[in-house]
């Protein structure tokens, strides 16, 4: 007989933070076709982000959404690097611009150590543009992807 020991995952939000970024994505889907989704790890296993923002979100089934809509919100927290990605139907119709500006609104949260305020606020703002190029339609949208804060190591 043995023990596996694993390592404790670490709890980077209170009860009522995680609440809050579950609720913004809630309501960023609320009004959209498009799926957005919020990975929170302690380290980044890569240089750069982006490179593991690409690999969680395919990791994700990201890709699979039927208009490409999915966006990914990443924060290694330990290691301070934050991304986003997005399939290649939003990215395209919100811009280069609007990318880089949800990037610096999260790092202007993150900077005061409001770090699910920052979330929030980016998945919201992600949700308006979504809603803008992919409004949600009752007859044919559907919910494609889990809500729920995914955590990793």
């Amino acid at each position: 007989m043995f023990a596996l020991f694993r390592k404790k995952a670490v709890n980077f939000f209170s009860e009522a933070e995680k609440e809050h970024i579950h609720t913004a994505i809630q309501q960023a889907e609320r009004h959209t076709s498009g799926e957005v989704r919020v990975y929170i790890e302690s380290h980044c296993s890569y240089v750069d982000p982006i490179d593991r923002a690409a690999e969680i979100f395919y990791n994700l089934k990201m890709n699979a959404t039927d208009l490409h809509n999915g966006v990914l919100v990443y924060v290694a927290m330990k290691d301070k690097q934050l991304a986003i990605f997005a399939d290649e139907g939003i990215y395209k119709k919100a811009g280069d611009s609007f990318w880089t500006e949800e990037v610096k609104h999260m790092l202007t949260h993150f900077n005061k150590a409001n770090y699910a305020a920052g979330i929030a606020t980016v998945v919201t703002e992600i949700g308006e543009v979504l809603h803008a190029h992919f409004p949600y339609d009752p007859h044919t949208d559907k919910n494609e992807l889990p809500d729920e804060i995914v955590f990793g190591k």
